[in-house]
């Protein structure tokens, strides 16, 4: 039986005798043993061995009220007492699945009144494809099967989620894209801009959804996928021109817009959702993550009205649905979750104090001789690695030099993630100014620890 005083290495060893970590190299997780976290509490993270780490991006980009809430484990223990469990098939429902409902409904943009429950953003993303397909049969319009996604977007990890996505390494396991999923170019600037301002470029690469539109026939497609910033791609924000073209072409061509909100939703921008920020208007729109700050497993796709209203006057049954949709105890602590974003202001703060905070801190680190670029929006940041400032040169092999640099970012007690070579952060919401100065203190001296061992001035 596990306890506190089991030490690091047993630990180490029962890990490594029976658990599978997703997203692992299970031959180099051996051969080091698993970093076993124990505890946490609002920004920071403890391991077995009493070490203290800054968790600069908030678990997997969800921890946005901060570790240690009590109220929330409070919520957790009277919902279990109450109604641990009760599923929502068959014409059922419970109060608290009736009450996130009616907070969503209140925080998220205009037009998006219901929801359909998961438990992840991997299942909200199947669950869009489902329903996207379901709503043009709906339509009469059967052909309308294809969705098109874009390179380095993330949708989860599932069969369908996988597919959207625009990895393609994680499209070589497993036979991926399923049919009638392709992708178009990513609003990525940096290093797909060549000699294109911002404003081209986010043009330019917008056109890239009406060219493919136009190329598979516009009565085959059905929808549009996008983050509103692209997370785990590499924190690629768009130009500012790049959404109200989008929307131009979706309303146009009426092909249904999903924006997934995963990564970017409950204040992760500054805004309640990146919807707020760039000013969309989603007729799909995924969520989980910092819909609990991941105290629980939830997830759920916001259904815009004309969606909704097929589904429920013309759509029979809707044959989809888990065993843990709407879970009581899940949604009694993600409806505590938004009242504690929305009572304490959280997500006004983001905006207007700590954010701006992270923005000029973050791009003081461009000067650094291995940065080519510091770009952020609310608390989402990246960093790109490169060996030549001038020309964008980039390290080879890529990923050699984020892993290294991610490494010495544990070791000396921050959380900053590596995606390919562009270091990125997504720290809770409610990390302080003087949280951020030790965050951006020990990044430096982590580049200035990857520099030396790349013999880079």
């Amino acid at each position: 039986m596990m306890n506190d005083k089991m030490t690091t290495v047993a630990l180490q060893a029962y890990d490594r005798r029976h658990h599978l970590q997703p997203f692992t190299d299970y031959r180099q997780l051996h051969a080091k043993g698993a970093r076993i976290i124990t505890r946490a509490e609002g920004v920071y993270l403890w391991d077995s061995n009493g070490t203290r780490i800054l968790d600069g991006m908030a678990g997997l980009w969800c921890v946005n009220v901060g570790y240690g809430r009590q109220e929330l484990a409070d919520v957790a223990r009277r919902q279990m007492l109450d109604l641990p469990y009760y599923n929502s098939f068959f014409q059922t429902s419970h109060p608290p699945a009736i009450e996130l409902s009616r907070l969503l409904a209140e925080v998220t943009p205009a037009g998006l009144n219901h929801v359909f429950y998961t438990n992840s953003g991997s299942e909200a993303n199947d669950t869009v494809v489902r329903m996207v397909r379901r709503y043009w049969d709906l339509q009469d319009k059967p052909t309308k099967k294809i969705i098109i996604s874009r390179e380095h977007g993330y949708h989860g990890s599932t069969v369908a989620g996988a597919s959207l996505c625009g990895m393609p390494h994680i499209h070589k396991q497993g036979d991926l894209p399923i049919p009638n999923i392709v992708h178009i170019e990513a609003p990525y600037w940096y290093f797909s801009g060549a000699d294109l301002s911002p404003a081209e470029f986010g043009i330019k690469v917008a056109k890239a959804l009406e060219i493919k539109i136009n190329e598979l026939g516009v009565d085959r497609v059905a929808a549009f996928i996008a983050e509103p910033i692209q997370g785990a791609g590499g924190v690629i924000i768009p130009p500012d021109t790049y959404w109200p073209e989008i929307q131009r072409i979706c309303k146009q061509y009426d092909i249904l817009l999903v924006v997934d909100e995963v990564i970017c939703g409950f204040g992760r921008t500054g805004k309640w959702f990146g919807s707020d920020y760039f000013g969309l208007k989603p007729d799909l729109m995924p969520i989980a993550k910092g819909l609990s700050s991941g105290y629980v497993p939830i997830g759920g796709v916001m259904v815009g009205d004309r969606v909704a209203d097929a589904l429920i006057d013309k759509g029979g049954e809707f044959q989809h649905g888990f065993t843990y949709s709407g879970h009581p105890t899940a949604c009694a602590v993600a409806a505590a979750n938004i009242k504690i974003l929305r009572d304490e202001k959280i997500v006004e703060n983001v905006e207007r104090e700590t954010g701006p905070y992270l923005r000029k801190r973050w791009s003081e680190l461009a000067d650094h001789p291995l940065v080519g670029e510091a770009r952020s929006a609310g608390f989402l940041g990246a960093l790109e690695l490169v060996k030549n400032k001038e020309n964008k040169q980039t390290f080879q092999p890529e990923g050699k030099t984020g892993v290294l640099c991610r490494e010495f970012c544990f070791d000396n007690g921050l959380v900053m993630r590596a995606v390919r070579d562009a270091m990125i952060v997504s720290p809770p919401l409610i990390i302080t100014k003087s949280q951020i100065d030790e965050l951006i203190s020990i990044a430096r001296k982590c580049l200035d620890m990857t520099a030396a061992q790349l013999g880079v001035a």
